[in-house]
């Protein structure tokens, strides 16, 4: 099956935090806070995603309290920080929902998230991951992590859907 007719299928995407919502930097504030950027372009794929009633599951290794408000913020419930074991929480977004394996895009740019990556219909990453991850992409975003790759593959299942149109979807 090639990979517009994968997106077809897909009903939930999970995500990366680091290198996918971010372009993977970590600015050092005064005080000892670390500060982090994500892109108003994947939020708004995000919200128009909620609101055409897609799932999506953000899947992270941090637990930086902005981080999960901005995702809280979009309206992403499913949120596993300090995961350790993104396979068993992988496992857990798809049974909460009854989703299978056909039904899951996914994006992911370093090693932790290649066990996922490889047990979902997709494997998406942004342009700047790493070689190991590129190697087993099913696709590989032009866009790097940070800067509007999510948005790109959300884009992408969307309108092989038939539902990215204006519905007046506030940029966040």
């Amino acid at each position: 099956m090639s990979y517009k007719e994968k997106l077809k299928n897909v009903k939930a995407f999970v995500f990366d935090v680091d290198g996918v919502f971010t372009d993977g930097s970590v600015y050092l504030m005064p005080g000892g806070n670390m500060c982090r950027v994500m892109s108003v372009l994947d939020g708004y794929a995000v919200v128009k995603a909620l609101k055409n009633n897609y799932l999506i599951g953000v899947i992270t290794g941090g637990n930086d309290e902005m981080v999960k408000h901005r995702i809280n913020y979009l309206g992403i419930e499913d949120y596993y920080a300090k995961s350790h074991d993104k396979m068993a929480d992988f496992e857990d977004f798809k049974l909460k929902y009854n989703l299978t394996n056909e039904e899951i895009l996914t994006m992911g740019d370093d090693i932790p998230d290649l066990h996922i990556m490889k047990n979902s219909a997709i494997a998406a990453c942004p342009e700047n991951a790493v070689p190991e991850i590129k190697a087993i992409a099913t696709y590989i975003s032009p866009i790097k992590g940070g800067s509007g790759a999510v948005r790109d593959v959300i884009e992408q299942v969307m309108k092989v859907q038939g539902k990215w149109h204006d519905d007046n979807t506030q940029s966040i």
